[in-house]
Parts: structure tokens; C-alpha cells; sequence
């Protein structure tokens, strides 16, 4: 049992961080004075806290058959609740394009753990 919470805490606790940001009026990151390099910083934000939750949930699922998809359907689902999150707090918005990034930050990660072919993360 202890080793299964540890093998799943990264995971939980990386969850709460994104929670913990998202649940914030303005975002974090400050402003860089450019609205193009502004999305691009904000957006590759997205896809590589995704890609690092993907991996992070990878780790404790995969000895299950399905592991790959399992992750990456957590993944791609807690980015639709964190979209949803961020619907209800005031100044931010929630996005399908945030959505379809992190999922593909996921996809990513996964699929490079995939050609890998090694399962140690």
C-alpha cells in the first residue's frame, strides 16, 4: 500500500499545482510586453505541464496493459476539468485550443516513452 501512494503521489501533487495555478485570477507569468511571445510562453506552458503529467502518471500505471492510454486519457481528461475550473474564476477563461494542447503535450510524452521502449521513468 505505502508503495502505491508513493508511486502516485508525484503525479497528485503535480495535479494540485496545476489546480493551484489555474484556481488564480491572472495567471503567474508575467507579461513579456509582447502579445504574440506572450501566447507562445503561455501556451508552451500548457503543453509541457501536460507532458510532465502524462509522464508522472505513466510511472505508477505501467505494469497495466493499457498504461499508454490510461495516461494519456487522465491526462487529456484533468486538462477538460482544469479548462472547466478556470471557466469559473473570474479573469480567466477556459479554451477547447488549451485542451487539444495539453493533450498534446500528453501524447507527446507518451509517445516518446512508446519509440523509447524502455518503461523505467
Amino acid at each position: 500500500m505505502a508503495a502505491s501512494i508513493w508511486a502516485w503521489s508525484p503525479a497528485i501533487l503535480w495535479m494540485a499545482l496545476i489546480f493551484a495555478f489555474s484556481a488564480q485570477s491572472s495567471p503567474p507569468i508575467p507579461s513579456l510586453g509582447d502579445h504574440v511571445l506572450d501566447f507562445v510562453v503561455r501556451k508552451a506552458g500548457h503543453f509541457t505541464e501536460y507532458l510532465i503529467l502524462a509522464l508522472l502518471l505513466y510511472r505508477p500505471l505501467r505494469q497495466h496493459k493499457q498504461a499508454f492510454l490510461l495516461a494519456f486519457l487522465i491526462t487529456s481528461l484533468y486538462a477538460v476539468s482544469d479548462e472547466l475550473h478556470q471557466f469559473c474564476v473570474p479573469g480567466r477563461e477556459a479554451h477547447v485550443r488549451d485542451w487539444i494542447i495539453d493533450s498534446a503535450g500528453a501524447a507527446l510524452a507518451l509517445g516518446m516513452v512508446r519509440l523509447r521502449g524502455d518503461d523505467t521513468i
